[in-house]
């Protein structure tokens, strides 16, 4: 009995640590060795987090790209993508939200549904807003709003927004940016579509204030937002040498909000001095800063004919000579090539013979010297006069060009004829300007091409100073609530004042010129100051509203 009730009792005893004990644990302890091997099983899928991001193709949807590369990347809560939320017209009239805010706060928690405290939850869960496109549904706008967006989620977009073929704009509002974190969203942009032409980065100070990256010269952005960024003057000149320098200049960005920053007379200065040379920028806001009256004048400044720096007027010389250059080694490109040595040998003749030319000119005998110098050209080659004929002004930096070619063809000895020849042959924009072997500054003005460098406008000599016509492309300036008095209104005026009577001289159908609004209300000076109402005045004809609603009034 011993030997059977020591069996039972070793029988109850192997169960109790062995069954019953472990079937309690290994359940509890089952249920954290899952998770724990969960936990454990996320490190390895963070580091091949290289390859298998990599490994998945994106579809184009954002939903389930973004998605799908988070998991990959380990990521076990991630932000969904949501359609931007957009109020209801029946709640568009109300100011409840506005005016009342509390009022509904104390309505949504008096109620304690489960409804309307998940959707004050959802409300503040971390979302990626986007805007569709009505027709095919793409993409079209990205709003990011209060989190934190790491660069670990700026590598998940560098894959997923690629192939958003429709994207215009970007928003990160208080997203938690860092200097480096922007340089790697600098890097982004290029990626995506070339419809990509907006960005905004509100609420995301940077201690190194490297907004100034985001308008390199290939920066594809032609709008930009920094509002409230906490930029000083700093970050201005940084912001205003991105502008325009002697020897680059942004030709992308047509708009720059600024507002709600920290900038003041220097930093207005900068941006002036961004002006000098800029001649893309058509939307400027320096609202809610600090600019006083010597930032006011200047802005102001620019905007109508200053004078050029010393290092500005050598650049500007610089410039002219090589345009000229350039005009002289495009004349003879003209000729075919097998024919360059034989071109350049009758240059040097016709450039030796014309000095003998022009002397005779004033004597009887101009009509034998270029017989015979035409004999002697076509004993050198028939076949090369006959190219040099068509050619025409394509001879331009030598004098005998144009008046020996023509007395070979009319034997008239005069000088007006092969001049309308040569503007016939070769086009009216060259064959004027290539009569003399030394172009002028005005001949290399002139001709705009491409867009020309302000430094090569037209230019006006005052007491041996150089005067340029100022920035007339900038449209609109916005410098609401700043310190600006009436000693700064009197600068504004003067330039006003310069640009209606510029406008009226030039025709409208070359499109508008100089500001068409000019914000400056709320400053430290009376409404009612004469300056300011001046100013009301003139700018009202020219500003685009008015200009809108007589063509109304005729269409209705």
């Amino acid at each position: 009995m011993s030997g059977e009730a020591s069996t039972p009792g070793a029988s109850p005893r192997a169960p109790r640590p062995g069954t019953q004990k472990s079937s309690g644990t290994v359940t509890k302890k089952g249920d954290r060795g899952a998770k724990e091997k969960q936990v454990l099983v996320l490190p390895p899928v963070g580091e091949e987090e290289p390859k298998n991001p990599e490994e998945y193709q994106c579809t184009g949807v954002l939903e389930t790209d973004f998605a799908e590369l988070c998991t990959r990347s380990g990521y076990t809560d991630f932000p969904k993508v949501v359609t931007r939320p957009r109020p209801h017209p029946a709640f568009v009239p109300s100011a409840s939200m506005s005016e009342k805010p509390a009022q509904d706060d104390q309505r949504l928690s008096a109620s304690c549904s489960l409804n309307s405290l998940e959707s004050k939850y959802v409300f503040f869960r971390p979302t990626i807003q986007v805007e569709l496109e009505p027709e095919d549904k793409g993409v079209k706008e990205i709003y990011i709003r209060g989190w934190r967006v790491e660069e670990r989620i700026l590598g998940i977009f560098s894959k997923c927004l690629p192939p958003l073929s429709q994207l215009q704009a970007i928003n990160l509002w208080k997203v938690g940016l860092t200097d480096k974190t922007l340089s790697t969203f600098i890097a982004l942009l290029p990626l995506c579509a070339p419809t990509l032409r907006k960005v905004s980065l509100e609420g995301n100070p940077l201690p190194e204030q490297s907004y100034h990256k985001l308008m390199a010269a290939d920066s594809p952005i032609a709008h930009l937002s920094l509002r409230n960024n906490n930029i000083d003057d700093h970050g201005a000149q940084l912001l205003g040498q991105a502008l325009s320098t002697l020897r680059s200049c942004n030709q992308t960005l047509v708009s720059l909000n600024l507002a709600f920053n920290h900038i003041g007379d220097a930093g207005a200065g900068y941006i002036a001095d961004g002006l000098r040379l800029n001649r893309a920028l058509l939307w400027l806001s320096l609202a809610h800063n600090r600019i006083q009256d010597q930032g006011a004048l200047k802005l102001a400044e620019v905007l109508r004919p200053f004078e050029l720096t010393h290092t500005e007027v050598v650049e500007r010389r610089r410039l002219l000579l090589e345009k000229g250059t350039q005009e002289r080694s495009r004349s003879p490109s003209s000729s075919r090539p097998g024919d360059s040595k034989t071109d350049r040998e009758k240059n040097l003749l016709l450039q030796v013979n014309s000095a003998a030319l022009t002397e005779k000119t004033d004597k009887t005998q101009t009509t034998k010297t270029p017989k015979g110098l035409s004999k002697k050209k076509e004993k050198s080659g028939g076949e090369s006069v006959r190219k040099e004929e068509k050619s025409g002004s394509g001879q331009s930096p030598t004098q005998g060009t144009p008046k020996k070619e023509d007395p070979a063809k009319s034997g008239k000895g005069k000088v007006t004829i092969p001049e309308q020849k040569t503007s016939k042959g070769k086009g009216p924009k060259t064959g004027s300007k290539e009569k003399r072997s030394f172009l002028l500054e005005s001949e290399l003005v002139a001709e705009a091409t491409e867009t020309v460098n302000p430094l090569l406008e037209p230019v006006e000599h005052r007491n041996g100073k150089v005067f340029v016509p100022g920035n007339k492309v900038l449209l609109h300036l916005n410098l609401l609530r700043n310190r600006i008095t009436e000693v700064g209104l009197e600068g504004f005026l003067a330039t006003v004042q310069y640009q209606a009577q510029f406008s009226k001289s030039k025709s409208p159908s070359k499109g508008p010129v100089g500001l068409l609004r000019l914000s400056l209300a709320k400053n430290c000076f009376s409404p009612q100051c004469p300056a300011y109402t001046k100013i009301q005045e003139l700018m009202l004809p020219r500003a685009p509203v008015t200009k809108a609603k007589p063509r109304e009034e005729e269409t209705t």
